[in-house]
């Protein structure tokens, strides 16, 4: 194997605050089948505000892991919580590019890699991509994880200035510029209508089949209607665009009705972000005795409990329609039935109904939601829900998102020597 592709990115384990580590993580692993040698460049264990030192085992032996001086302006320059803005731009993380840069430029000398690949949301990582783009001429693909510039984030207009050139400098320097869902892409190509639309790509997120390997998935909808059914919501929840509170309140109507009971139904919600501010909102809307409120498990453990649910919950509103939240493609290839809470507009919904999963309900409307979660349990206690397709499993796996970034790699490599 000689074709190496520098990884540049500030989510990679130990850092446990972010799912988006199993983007880089899996890439890390897979591209090695494709003929691609992965060196990843990250941030020191320090910047991050939470670890999980047994992500560490995940992590390939064999690959080069460089690991540059970084700060977390918040945690290590300010003062009570309160830091200078100067010290934030364009992100809490802005140190990580003095350690980085020249480490980069370390490993480039070294490895000799065709391709830098960077990948958002932390801005800075796509800095030192486009600062090793220009010093070294080589060929750079840029990934949005999320899209850069928001409604309303970034908030600061002095960091929005600077987001908003980082972006202009990611996207029109850039060989490929890389989204994980169409409606990012589509955007994107509107609002840079000079930009030759071949230049933009998608590359979905997914899953880790090795992860479900050791774990096999029992059968979807046991068809026996007289037991209680289990359903999961596996990750963060907040106030503007995943507001848990209309779910509760159309689960207090149906407990209300006699169509949920402690005996029936059981709702977990796990790793929600708040505990206590999330079941103060159980408690306020009288269904504490129907929802569990959880605390993060390992991913692994994770994995298992979406595996030993009946069904599983996707939140997804208005704010983030043009993203897909990264465990719907694990709820894929759980093999259970997922109802989604969520903008009918907006991407996770597409890619729901592509998937053939068709139980969805406004996430701001409780007696929408109402109404759908009583069709969407009885057809789990009838043996009636439907489960994404097999077509749909297979091309969500994680090495086949690596295959896809590979096919990636050999273009802009091959652009390169031609050019």
């Amino acid at each position: 194997m000689n074709k190496r592709v520098l990884l540049i990115a500030f989510h990679f384990p130990p850092q446990a605050a972010s799912s988006g580590i199993q983007r880089t993580l899996s890439f890390s692993r897979y591209l090695g089948g494709f003929a691609w040698e992965p060196l990843v460049l990250s941030a020191h264990p320090r910047a991050y505000s939470q670890q999980n030192p047994s992500q560490l085992a995940s992590i390939p032996e064999d690959i080069v892991v460089r690991r540059a001086f970084a700060l977390d302006a918040k945690h290590h320059l300010g003062y009570k919580g309160r830091y200078l803005a100067l010290t934030a731009l364009p992100d809490r993380w802005t140190s990580w590019a003095l350690g980085a840069i020249p480490a980069g430029l370390s490993l480039i000398r070294r490895y000799k890699p065709e391709v830098i690949w960077s990948t958002f949301p932390i801005s800075t990582a796509h800095l030192i991509g486009l600062v090793l783009h220009r010093i070294t001429g080589l060929p750079w693909v840029a990934d949005f994880r999320d899209p850069m510039m928001q409604p309303s984030y970034p908030v600061i207009p002095m960091q929005r200035r600077m987001y908003r050139w980082i972006e202009r400098q990611a996207v029109m320097r850039c060989t490929t510029a890389v989204f994980t869902t169409h409606g990012a892409m589509e955007d994107y190509r509107r609002r840079f209508p000079d930009v030759s639309p071949a230049k933009f790509r998608v590359i979905e997120n997914g899953y880790d089949e090795d992860i479900f390997d050791a774990q096999p998935a029992a059968p979807a909808g046991a068809g026996d209607a007289s037991r209680r059914l289990t359903l999961l919501h596996s990750g963060v929840l907040y106030q503007d665009g995943r507001d848990p509170a209309p779910f509760l309140q159309a689960l207090a109507h149906l407990k209300e009705a006699g169509k949920a009971t402690p005996d029936t139904l059981r709702v977990v919600l796990r790793a929600p972000g708040d505990l206590d501010g999330t079941r103060a909102c159980v408690a306020a809307a009288g269904v504490a005795d129907l929802v569990e409120v959880a605390a993060p498990v390992t991913y692994r453990e994770a994995v298992s409990e979406m595996l030993a649910a009946d069904g599983l919950m996707v939140f997804q509103g208005t704010p983030f329609n043009a993203q897909i939240p990264a465990k719907l493609y694990e709820y894929f290839r759980a093999r259970k039935p997922i109802i989604g809470l969520l903008d009918p507009a907006g991407e996770t919904a597409r890619v729901l109904g592509k998937a053939g999963c068709n139980d969805i309900a406004h996430i701001d409307s409780p007696d929408a939601i109402a109404a759908a979660l009583e069709r969407f349990l009885t057809c789990i206690a009838k043996g009636r829900a439907k489960v994404a397709s097999e077509e749909v499993i297979r091309s969500a796996s994680r090495r086949n998102r690596a295959r896809e970034l590979a096919l990636v790699l050999d273009a802009a490599a091959q652009g390169a020597r031609q050019a």
